[in-house]
């Protein structure tokens, strides 16, 4: 049996941390080409500029459109050329990071992400889209970043939202891992191709990663809400830390060497339903991983377990939580067929799944969510009586 293992050369963590980045570009070099939004660069100008003086580099503004394409790529990767950058940085959110790894290709990459919204900073993959925004394809890259860098103090700043949606993406994390470990699944941790070449090395998870995978559920749970608590008042606890690590890293090494299952590809075909597209990847993320429990007839006390965490920190468990207050057998199928297409990750569990039963298992756990739901709101007015 293959196996692999994929992660970054580095990973740092912690309070005001921006500051030290200057140093991680003069391991590579003088000059670093800068991939951020322009709002994200201002929320952070001070410390970029102060890190720049100290190290003696400097960075190149991108003037990034804000969508990752081939078109915005191909130029980010002349101005890089133009101004003989010694390294990529990607700030911000999802489509700076990810349009950063398509431009470095794998080499000298810095990632620093403002909010802890999903586990994509340290995996060497990323999703390409069209110039209107549409999905394009994946690309993969021949290794992770070379760092990735994280300022609690910054993600503490951030909207809540953010930080609780990246929980609910880290929700999925050990259910998949552990499914495509039963499975004997591959994982998406084996030879690495770039976006002009689709077809990756093949490889089975690790015990490493499902470990990552256990400990970033318990995390969550042991410091989910204390973590919430915290971010809505802009403050650095040691719960918020233990989450942002729970949200990057053990939920970026878990997915990306432990495997995907049923969770995302059931969000892929609910994200069919235009009522989802306002709600955060995570958020949607969430409900797949209580469909992909009822559809492998998880106990009830895990069930219940991961429906009262959802619940405690404000994350989706029906369908009414996403968007979706009503649907048709025609629409809801259409969205179990997405799932289902032959690429899905949904192929990773370890029975066969069918169109049919991603439909009962999606209509039974709306209905075990919004009954759970009801019971949890019954028991406060006791309790607040």
């Amino acid at each position: 049996m293959r196996k692999a293992f994929i992660c970054p050369t580095k990973y740092v963590q912690g309070e005001n941390e921006l500051i030290n980045l200057g140093y991680f570009v003069s391991t590579f070099g003088k000059t670093a080409l800068l991939i951020a939004h322009k709002d994200d660069v201002a929320r952070v100008n001070e410390q970029l500029q102060q890190t720049a003086k100290q190290y003696g580099i400097s960075f190149v503004e991108s003037g990034f459109s804000g969508e990752c394409s081939r078109k915005e790529v191909a130029r980010l990767q002349q101005v890089a050329k133009d101004n003989n950058c010694d390294c990529t940085i990607g700030l911000g959110g999802g489509k700076a990071i990810d349009t950063s790894k398509c431009v470095a290709e794998g080499e000298a990459l810095i990632i620093v992400p403002t909010i802890a919204a999903t586990d994509a900073p340290t995996s060497h993959s990323a999703v390409l889209y069209t110039e209107d925004g549409s999905f394009d394809d994946y690309a993969y890259f021949k290794q992770s970043p070379s760092v990735v860098l994280i300022d609690t103090t910054i993600i503490s700043k951030a909207p809540t939202r953010f930080l609780v949606s990246g929980m609910g993406d880290a929700l999925s994390t050990y259910f998949e891992a552990r499914a495509t470990s039963a499975a004997y699944a591959n994982v998406n941790a084996g030879l690495p191709c770039g976006f002009r070449e689709k077809k990756c090395g093949e490889a089975k998870s690790t015990k490493t990663a499902l470990a990552l995978a256990k400990l970033c559920y318990q995390t969550l749970l042991e410091d989910g809400v204390s973590a919430k608590h915290a971010c809505d008042k802009n403050q650095v606890t040691k719960a918020l830390e233990n989450i942002i690590e729970a949200n990057i890293l053990l939920s970026g090494l878990g997915f990306e060497s432990g495997g995907l299952a049923a969770a995302h590809a059931i969000h892929d075909g609910l994200t069919l339903f235009e009522g989802t597209h306002k709600y955060y990847h995570g958020e949607k993320v969430a409900f797949g991983t209580i469909v992909q429990l009822v559809l492998e007839n998880a106990p009830k006390t895990e069930l219940d377990e991961v429906l009262n965490f959802c619940l405690s920190v404000g994350l989706p468990v029906c369908l009414n939580d996403i968007g979706i207050d009503s649907y048709t057998e025609d629409e809801l199928e259409l969205a179990a067929e997405k799932a289902c297409i032959p690429e899905e990750s949904i192929h990773s569990m370890p029975f066969p799944v069918t169109t049919e039963a991603v439909v009962a298992a999606i209509v039974t756990a709306d209905s075990i969510g919004k009954d759970f739901k009801k019971k949890m709101e019954r028991n406060h007015e006791k309790t607040n009586q």
